[in-house]
């Protein structure tokens, strides 16, 4: 069950990743003094990558936690 462990770690790694890239993302186009309009524009773009690497994150977790209690 150690596979489980570190395969769940490196789920989460790649969730956090793709988090963090949102963020950036979303600075940039703060940063670009972008319109209303289009500042929500490019929230909304992000949003469902966001919550594929929340999901990502939490599953990698599950995993690792999982891998825990078996081992």
């Amino acid at each position: 069950m150690e596979i489980l462990v570190w395969v769940g770690a490196a789920v989460s790694v790649a969730g956090l990743l793709g988090l963090v890239w949102c963020i950036v993302k979303v600075m940039r186009a703060r940063r670009a003094n972008l319109s209303d309009a289009e500042l929500r524009a490019v929230v909304q773009s992000v949003l469902p990558l966001n919550l594929a690497a929340l999901l990502f994150s939490v599953l990698g977790l599950m995993m690792v936690v999982v891998g825990i209690f078996l081992s």
